[in-house]
């Protein structure tokens, strides 16, 4: 069953207001109101990265109940946060449909399914797809050509979309094919190839408050920081080692908050510094599996920071 756990008290008298917002979302840093997370139920480490493959290289052991009381963690904070949490139908054939950020994309006009590329992932469009016809939220837009992840997806602020490809794992067919739909709405996109190694470009980068990212910028081009620099963002910079351990993968819940992963200590202190409230649960377990804060959700609604669509 899709679920939600609503927050309490106080924040909960605000829920009837907010079924008002549309959903979808115009940035990555307006006030997080619903998330659409996948279960632990049946996630394991699998060889899907070169993160994934250095932990289960290094001989270490899967943990589920660990799994388990981190992903709790982690529903906790959003809840304490007053975000609404939505669930995802468990399948055993899904280990990975825990990464929710990657099956579908919130954008202004609605949620975009994404296609993924891997085989243990590619059914993870029919839950996400059940998900929101229960929901009663018209999907909007289905990639076919080629394969996208959610991952490599990012509206840096409203009228301007930052798509990542890898080849791996998003391709530049499928990029493009996406970036020609916001283009049609007017947004400027950028088409930025990464490392495969690094999976997805919110390992790389992470847009925590208006005009403030965090950038890994031993990995990223030096063309993709001056964009940034030229829009006025101010850049937390990050080294390799910290995008190896998702150290840059963070989730803005809007008004100075930030939801990172106690690993991303750099990260963490960097934020506290600039006096943004971070919440951290423990996430070692979703991290040595390749993915982060902002891999393990995927905004459903957020407050509008620009023009109403």
């Amino acid at each position: 069953m899709i679920g939600e756990d609503c927050a309490v008290g106080a924040q909960a008298s605000d829920r009837s207001n907010e079924r008002a917002l549309p959903w979808g979302a115009d940035s990555e840093h307006g006030r997080l109101v619903d998330i659409l997370v996948g279960p632990p139920d049946h996630f394991c480490w699998l060889p899907t990265s070169a993160i994934s493959r250095t932990t289960l290289d290094s001989g270490r052991i899967f943990e589920p109940a660990a799994a388990h009381a981190q992903h709790a963690e982690l529903i906790a904070a959003y809840q304490t946060a007053g975000v609404a949490v939505h669930r995802l139908e468990p399948d055993p054939a899904l280990p990975y449909q825990v990464f929710a950020r990657d099956s579908s994309v919130a954008t202004p006009w609605g949620p975009l399914v994404t296609q993924l590329a891997q085989p243990w992932r590619r059914g993870e469009y029919a839950p996400v797809i059940g998900f929101y016809r229960q929901a009663g939220v018209p999907v909007w837009r289905m990639i076919d050509t080629g394969s996208l992840e959610g991952g490599d997806v990012m509206i840096i602020e409203p009228g301007c979309l930052l798509i990542g490809a890898g080849q791996e794992r998003t391709t530049i067919a499928a990029a493009e094919q996406l970036a020609e739909w916001f283009r049609e709405a007017d947004w400027e996109v950028r088409v930025e190839p990464i490392p495969p190694r690094y999976v997805h470009i919110d390992v790389l980068v992470a847009i925590l408050a208006a005009k403030l990212a965090a950038v890994c910028s031993e990995a990223v081009s030096s063309s993709l920081l001056a964009w940034l620099r030229g829009k006025g963002f101010e850049l937390i910079e990050l080294a390799a080692a910290d995008a190896a351990v998702l150290g840059v993968n963070a989730v803005s819940l809007g008004a100075d908050r930030v939801i990172s992963a106690a690993g991303a200590t750099t990260l963490n202190a960097a934020l506290a510094a600039r006096g943004i409230e971070v919440l951290a649960p423990n996430l070692e377990q979703f991290t040595l599996g390749g993915g982060g804060a902002h891999c393990l959700g995927q905004a459903l609604r957020r407050e509008f920071v620009g023009a109403a669509r």
